[in-house]
C-alpha cells in the first residue's frame, strides 16, 4: 500500500466531513469506507489518526464514541487536493449521505453522556441540537451508574417526547386562584 493510497483515504474522510454540517462518528465513516471496500479497518484508522495528528480533523469523545469534525486547516487541505478524489468516489459519498442522512443527523444531534460528580452520584447530560445550536440541554443527578446508563440509552428514543412534554408543561399557563 503506497503513500498515495493513504492520502486518498485521508481525502475521502475530509470530503465526507466537509459535506455535512455536523460531526460524524468513527463508525459512520467506517461503515461507508468498509462497505465500499476502499480499504481495511486498520488502514482507515491510521488515516483518521493522521488527520487528527495533523489537526485537519478535530475529535471529541461522547460516551466512548469518537466524533469527528473537519477543521479550517482540513478544509484548506481538501480544497487544494480535492481533485485527487475520483468522481465516482465523490458520487458514492453523496449517495451514501442521501440514503443515510436522517440516521446520520439523528445520531449526532441527540446526545447523552454521564460522569461521576463530587457528591459521588452521576450527573447525566441530555442534549438535542438543531443545526449545531442547543434546542434542549439538561443535566441532572442520579444515584447510580446503572440509572445513568439507562437514561443515556433511552434518550435517543424518547428525546422528542421529553422535549414536547417539557414545552407543553412549561408553556401551559395555569389559572391563578
Amino acid at each position: 500500500m503506497g503513500t498515495e493510497s493513504i492520502v486518498l483515504y485521508k481525502l475521502i474522510v475530509l470530503y465526507m466531513l466537509d459535506r455535512v454540517n455536523f460531526t460524524l462518528t468513527n463508525s459512520q465513516i467506517s461503515d461507508f469506507v468498509l462497505e465500499k471496500g476502499y480499504t481495511n479497518y486498520f488502514t482507515l484508522q491510521e488515516s483518521i489518526n493522521g488527520l487528527v495528528d495533523s489537526e485537519f480533523v478535530y475529535v471529541s469523545t461522547i460516551r466512548s464514541s469518537s466524533h469527528y469534525k473537519i477543521t479550517d486547516k482540513g478544509e484548506e487541505a481538501l480544497s487544494m487536493f480535492e481533485n485527487k478524489i475520483p468522481y465516482a468516489i465523490k458520487q458514492d459519498i453523496l449517495e451514501f449521505f442521501e440514503q443515510q442522512q436522517i440516521n446520520l443527523k439523528k445520531e449526532t444531534e441527540i446526545q447523552s453522556d454521564y460522569y461521576l460528580n463530587e457528591a459521588n452520584e452521576y450527573t447525566v447530560s441530555c442534549v438535542i441540537n438543531d443545526r449545531n445550536e442547543p434546542l434542549l440541554d439538561i443535566k441532572f443527578s442520579v444515584p447510580t451508574k446503572a440509572v445513568a446508563v439507562a437514561i443515556c440509552d433511552n434518550w435517543r428514543q424518547k428525546s422528542t417526547e421529553v422535549y414536547d412534554l417539557l414545552v407543553q408543561q412549561l408553556w401551559t399557563s395555569k389559572p391563578s386562584c
